[in-house]
């Protein structure tokens, strides 16, 4: 007699429940709700892990069916399959072709492939539509899984043994899924879409061409690696390209050249050439900075940047850390001698140093100096700090990420009570300060205790409380992220969008009662026992180097007057005009505007269109007739009209446009 099969329970998102045999898919799920829902299936997710249609479900679970509308699961497997489809044309148009690896990753996916021959631009069209015939022959997508053995014969009989060593890599208790696309197959974790068909075949693109070491291992084969770039609807494909357009315009690396703002070089990797005009940029906003925090009760300080690695053991940072920072030997006791008996004498009086990577086990120091009292609370310490932190060359982006950098630091030694208060100023703080910026919105997202932390849980549910009810006294949102706060106390990070919708992390607010326990850091409490400190971190821009290339990229090099480095040109038209020219320029300069005169011998369409490229806001064109009549003619940037204005109603409109945000 055959045994009666087991019936689980699914229970659906609106919370009905439903009785099936064990072993049902979601496909089968999907079409007992409806036929329509049968026919728009993509996907599910089954206690919360997404699931292909075809997989067995054994036991009672939580599902939901996905269609091409949840946008989240549906770019998943539409970047999964393409990545599937695009090695499968690849090995259709060059049968000897290995193929590796190909995720998904931000936007898209990439495949690596191993070919003798150098892929080519030109082969992306023919591969593009090589695809784009197998998404129309809409091939039936399936899956099996296989046994261990079995798998590494079939790729070893097919010489394929990039995915022979990928399986001795997959845990011996994970179930080796494999996929077919048509006849074509793949070992993949899935899912993935039903039929190649079901790909929107006019919303992707291949992008560009790579080198990439197999496994990431200098030591390997140098594989080819494709991206590209996918969504669901081509809409939204144009729009990531008119995107990518846009960035490529505003890249901070190319107008920095154009403005002569700074250079990188080998012999300082990750670190910034600053010329004048960018100095002067970066001057201009630390200044901005220091005024802001002067008025809000912030009490400027310098530390060292070489600190003895006693410190940074103390803090917790020398075993959490030390692989990021760069450190420094010194022999204490050396007398001018070089040889090695000289150097063998002094080792055991080398001290090793490192370059602080952040600046709060300082800020510790100088909140220890001296007794301090309940009255002293809060007490708000800001600091420029220079910072140096090892990043792998690779992860180097032109000022955007570099090894070193300064931060518009602070930390805020408070009571318990005063936790609430401080992050609700902070908040009005940031956001006044973006709002000058030209970032008047902003996000914040929320950080809670992580499963690792230490602490009461009182306290956590004290300090997280605090934290919520700020950001709800300032009138504010928030995004949830739950677990992601430290292991010492919960976070805000906020984010600002820029012009063309990318996303930047830039000011963060964080509680740690850890470090000043760690550090010994004490005030008398009003019963006059000793008692510690809560400390925040808080930074507003991060680090000035990352906020001035995000601001260079938001305004495309046209940067607000009052930081443009070269504010006015004063162009001469003819040899008659030059003395005139100098006479602006002193006059503008008088009233606080940089202003420079260009009296070359060129011709004023020449000088425009040279000063233009290096996003001078200004152009003031002087020849014959503004001499007499005492006028300039004027010229922004980025407008084809001209007026000639009264040199006195020029240098007063100027000077309140140069005027920064927080002194008007």
């Amino acid at each position: 007699m055959a045994a009666e099969s087991q019936t689980i329970s699914l229970t659906l998102p609106d919370g009905s429940a439903r009785q099936y045999d064990a072993g049902i898919t979601p496909g089968d799920v999907a079409a007992d709700i409806s036929k329509s829902l049968a026919k728009k299936a993509i996907s599910a997710t089954v206690d919360g892990k997404h699931w292909d249609l075809q997989w067995p479900i054994q036991s009672d679970a939580a599902i939901a069916i996905h269609t091409m509308q949840d946008e989240a699961q549906a770019n998943e497997l539409v970047r999964h399959d393409l990545a599937h489809i695009m090695a499968r044309a690849v090995q259709e148009i060059w049968p000897d072709t290995k193929v590796t690896i190909g995720p998904v990753i931000d936007n898209g996916w990439y495949y690596d492939f191993d070919r003798a021959e150098p892929f080519t631009p030109e082969d992306l069209g023919a591969i593009e539509k090589k695809m784009k015939e197998i998404i129309n022959a809409r091939d039936a997508v399936r899956t099996e899984v296989w046994d261990r053995a079995r798998a590494v014969k079939h790729y070893a009989d097919n010489n394929e043994l990039y995915k022979v060593e990928l399986i001795d890599a997959i845990p011996g208790d994970e179930p080796l899924r494999m996929y077919w696309h048509g006849e074509w197959q793949d070992l993949c974790r899935g899912p993935h879409l039903q039929n190649t068909g079901q790909v929107p075949g006019d919303s992707f693109k291949l992008m560009s061409i790579a080198g990439a070491y197999w496994r990431g291992d200098s030591s390997r084969q140098m594989l080819q690696r494709i991206y590209g770039v996918a969504f669901t609807n081509k809409e939204k494909l144009k729009a990531h390209l008119h995107m990518l357009e846009e960035a490529a315009k505003r890249d901070h690396r190319k107008l920095g050249r154009e403005m002569d703002l700074f250079h990188m070089q080998e012999e300082a990797p990750g670190q910034v050439f600053w010329h004048p005009n960018g100095w002067t940029v970066y001057t201009q906003l630390q200044d901005y900075m220091r005024r802001k925090q002067r008025a809000g009760g912030y009490r400027e300080i310098n530390t060292p940047q070489v600190v003895d690695r006693k410190l940074w053991e103390a803090s917790g940072h020398w075993d959490k850390y030390q692989h990021h920072m760069f450190l420094v030997e010194v022999d204490e006791s050396r007398d001018g001698e070089n040889d090695d008996a000289s150097k063998a004498k002094n080792r055991d009086q080398t001290r090793i140093n490192a370059l602080k990577p952040m600046n709060c086990p300082c800020h510790v120091q100088v909140f220890n100096q001296g007794l301090k009292s309940y009255r002293d609370l809060p007490l708000r310490l800001a600091e420029f700090g220079s910072c140096a932190r090892f990043e792998p060359s690779g992860a180097l982006h032109g000022i955007m990420r570099v090894r070193g950098f300064t931060q518009d630091d602070a930390h805020i030694f408070c009571t318990e009570d005063q936790i609430q208060a401080e992050c609700a100023r902070f908040i009005d703080f940031l956001a006044d300060i973006y709002r000058e910026l030209g970032f008047p919105d902003f996000e914040i997202r929320f950080a809670t205790r992580p499963e690792k932390r230490v602490g009461s849980e009182e306290s956590w549910d004290y300090v997280e409380g605090a934290l919520e009810n700020a950001i709800k006294a300032v009138g504010r949102d928030y995004v949830l992220e739950p677990g992601d706060g430290a292991f010492y106390g919960p976070k805000l990070d906020f984010y600002l969008t820029d012009a063309i919708g990318r996303v930047w992390q830039c000011g963060t607010f964080q509680v740690d009662p850890n470090l000043p326990e760690r550090l010994n850091a004490s005030y008398i409490a009003p019963n006059g026992e000793k008692t510690r400190p809560f400390m925040l971190h808080r930074a507003t821009l991060g680090s000035f180097e990352r906020f001035i290339g995000i601001l260079i990229e938001e305004h495309a090099g046209k940067l607000p007057f009052w930081l443009a480095p070269r504010q006015v040109v004063v162009a001469s038209i003819t040899s008659e005009a030059e003395e005139y020219a100098d006479e602006v320029v002193a006059q503008l300069t008088a009233a606080g505007i940089r202003a420079e005169a260009d009296t070359r011998n060129e011709k004023i369409n020449y000088k425009v269109r040279e000063h233009s490229v290096g996003k001078v806001p200004v152009i003031l064109a002087v020849g014959a007739r503004e001499v007499e009549e005492r006028t300039v003619s004027v010229r922004r940037l980025g407008e084809k009209q001209t007026s000639v204005q009264a040199l006195a109603d020029v240098t007063a409109a100027l000077k309140r446009e140069a005027t920064p945000p927080d002194l008007l």
